[in-house]
């Protein structure tokens, strides 16, 4: 158990830009070495090698108490992970490909119910590990306890769910239809070598959204983890050894350009299960010389705006769309990135939203009750600042008081009135900038939606059922999701989570994620005497792993 620091000042729970991180004295001992976790084993093949080449430092957006005054926080090196190359990544790879082998592997070839009992003991495996990883993903990324403790537990239940959704899946293939004098059986089979690859907001979920799915469909699988949010995966290494068969799932460390592009480019990959930005699924999926042969299941950007009618309920919308501007600090593809609020309402909405804010605490990951924490990625708190600098000289104005900057931690700034010509209104944040577009017409928030590259979800704030209803038919074929009254979001994970334009490509979710990990094969014969004896006799005596009518409870 790691032991929480405290705060310089405890009593001081709001935002205030001074004494905001804590002190060097305070932080764990585990951490103050300089060094802090070393991830130094690899899982290639089916074996956890020590990695003795080059190491990439993993910084916390957590960082230390400036000794001095007018000092700037200092970063916090809380670990070191591999900084695998080209060499180590190939060699993951033809263990995927070789543990596949065209589909004759000992994986592929198993029954549903054998690859089943796999997932369920890494299950119970990872289940062991939960505390280790939640204080990781607290110390990697800045995620609150209680948001840590929600995606470990959430990413359980998924996986739980997508066991139970594969037995409904594979009773419904388990019978034989006759149609027009053919018998046949339709199954479900893997797509062969996946490379799955997981964000950094959600280095666990989002991440065994896709990873858990490929596995259990009886695909191999590269795993690149998220380029923060690395750590938490060492203490899950030796569970992923233990409970899979060698080469069914290799984990690779290190930068995108030194082993992703090589993996591509050999032809080797024939799925690819990644979430970042589309600009970067383009650029990789073109490094593949057979395209087509390319299968791809892709989350990428979203600019979800929520639309606030004049008759909504706005103590409704504004408690919202604070969660959904700013739940982890905005860095979420389901967060609202742009608020569109009629003439009417707009200014009260606006001071309702500051005041919202205001209430808001922010302090480090483990203290209770914050909700905004500092930013992972380097070069962030520059990129938001410069959004905000373009909209002020553009004319809008930062509602919200105390705003600022220290260190990693960048104070929402609630813009007001946002226009066209403003970066803002375009880019997508993925931060703790809150736009805010006065409309006067519906026409105006229809073309917005239409004339966006995105199309992920959106938010309809309303209580008029002809005004909502005729929204959403003209914006139904413009967005994966449409909510009424509610933030964006993905769960239930039940629920298909997709998007239109540049914002997705395949549908993920317990169900649908199971049929884009894998592809219908169909074992048919005509209806005659003999061939009914020939598929009987099969049945019967077990001659099949795939041709059979065993039904999973």
């Amino acid at each position: 158990m790691i032991r929480q620091p405290e705060r310089a000042d405890a009593q001081q729970r709001h935002w205030s830009g001074k004494d905001f991180f804590p002190l060097a004295s305070a932080i764990p001992r585990k951490f103050q070495d300089g060094a802090g976790v070393l991830l130094d084993r690899v899982l290639i093949n089916g074996e956890l090698r020590h990695w003795s080449g080059q190491f990439a430092k993993v910084l916390s957006p957590v960082c230390v108490q400036p000794r001095g005054q007018g000092s700037e926080p200092e970063p916090l090196v809380i670990g070191q992970a591999p900084l695998m190359g080209q060499e180590a990544a190939m060699e993951a790879l033809d263990a995927a490909v070789q543990a596949y082998d065209q589909g004759q592997g000992v994986w592929p070839g198993l029954s549903v119910a054998k690859r089943i009992e796999h997932v369920q003991q890494f299950l119970s495996r990872m289940r062991r590990e939960r505390e280790t990883v939640v204080e990781l993903l607290m110390w990697e990324i800045g995620k609150t306890r209680a948001d840590a403790c929600k995606e470990f537990d959430r990413t359980c239940d998924y996986i739980d769910d997508t066991i139970h959704e594969l037995k409904v899946l594979d009773r419904r293939s388990s019978r034989f239809e006759i149609v027009g004098g053919v018998v046949a059986q339709t199954r479900r089979l893997p797509v062969g070598v996946a490379l799955c690859m997981g964000p950094y907001n959600y280095p666990l979920n989002e991440t065994f959204t896709t990873l858990i799915p490929a596995l259990i469909m009886g695909n191999t699988v590269v795993f690149k983890p998220a380029k923060y949010g690395v750590l938490l995966i060492g203490p899950l290494l030796e569970a992923f050894r233990d409970c899979f068969p060698p080469g069914v799932i290799n984990v690779i460390f290190g930068r995108g350009r030194d082993t992703i592009g090589p993996l591509m480019q050999s032809g080797k990959v024939d799925q690819f299960a990644f979430i970042g930005t589309h600009k970067g699924a383009s650029a990789l999926k073109q490094m593949h010389p057979k395209p087509h042969r390319l299968k791809s299941v892709l989350g990428l950007d979203a600019k979800n705006p929520a639309i606030v009618l004049p008759d909504a309920d706005l103590d409704l919308a504004v408690r919202e769309c604070v969660a959904g501007t700013l739940s982890f600090n905005g860095q979420r593809c389901t967060a609202l990135k742009l608020l569109l609020v009629h003439d009417s309402v707009a200014d009260q909405f606006v001071e309702n939203l500051s005041n919202a804010i205001s209430d808001l605490i922010a302090g480090m990951p483990w203290e209770p009750g914050v909700s905004l924490t500092p930013l992972p990625e380097p070069g962030k708190i520059g990129f938001l600042s410069a959004l905000v600098d373009d909209a002020q000289a553009k004319g809008a104005v930062v509602v919200n008081p105390g705003g600022g900057v220290n260190g990693t931690y960048f104070h929402p700034a609630l813009l007001y009135p946002v226009t066209r010509d403003m970066r803002i209104y375009h880019e997508e944040q993925f931060g703790p900038v809150i736009p805010v577009v006065r409309f006067s017409e519906v026409d105006e928030v229809v073309a917005y939606v239409r004339d966006s590259g995105y199309g992920q979800q959106l938010s309809l704030f309303g209580r008029d059922p002809e005004q909502v209803g005729t929204l959403i038919d003209l914006m139904a074929n413009q967005v994966g999701r449409i909510n009424l009254n509610a933030q964006c979001q993905r769960g239930p994970d039940t629920l298909p989570f997709n998007g239109r334009k540049d914002s997705a490509e395949g549908t993920l979710s317990v169900s649908d994620a199971l049929r884009v990990f894998s592809i219908r094969t169909t074992v048919a014969t005509m209806a005659s005497e003999g061939n009914q004896d020939l598929v009987t006799d099969i049945v019967r005596n077990r001659h099949s792993t795939i041709l059979t009518t065993d039904y999973l409870f």
